[in-house]
């Protein structure tokens, strides 16, 4: 998670196994979906975004096949539209329950979205909240990055053994 491009050599080296048992421990990591993928994290200024929004809506109530429909929809018009979205979830808090995190260009590029998202038949139009963040505000704590999640993880299973548990049936 600190640096995924190390190699499986160095990588070993690092956690005190042979190269070949690291390749083919990552090899069954990935096939057991604990690796997802391997990617960076840009310097989301430098490409051109400003702006972070989290946008929370409520949805109305709707039965599976609705949900379908609208999954369809929204990837329509995604397609037509496409934005910079960082995570899109069900979840539940605030009296929401849908949570979007998308990346902004600037002010203009988000009311776009907003206009988009008020077509989304499945939100509630008066239940639709944002919380937008300047990412070239020099004074934010901590913008995204796996290095603090990679630290939590080491100090939390120090001394553990460190291969990943098969889930409980």
């Amino acid at each position: 998670m600190k640096n995924s491009r190390r190699s499986d050599r160095e990588l070993a080296r690092a956690v005190g196994v042979s190269q070949p048992t690291l390749s083919r421990t990552i090899k069954k990591l990935e096939k057991e979906g604990y690796i997802k993928e391997y990617t960076i994290i840009p310097d989301f200024e430098k490409l051109g975004y400003n702006l972070l929004g989290f946008t929370l809506i409520k949805q109305k109530t709707a039965t599976p096949e609705k949900l379908a429909e609208v999954r369809k929809a929204t990837s329509e018009i995604e397609k037509a539209n496409p934005h910079a979205s960082l995570i899109a979830v069900n979840g539940l808090g605030l009296g929401k329950d849908v949570l979007f995190a998308t990346f902004y260009r600037d002010y203009s590029a988000f009311a776009q979205a907003m206009e988009l998202t008020k077509r989304l038949s499945f939100a509630d139009l008066d239940n639709i909240e944002t919380f937008l963040v300047s990412v070239a505000d020099r004074n934010n704590y901590r913008l995204l990055s796996m290095s603090q999640i990679a630290k939590h993880f080491a100090a939390s299973h120090k001394g553990e053994d460190k291969r990943p548990k098969k889930p409980q049936e």
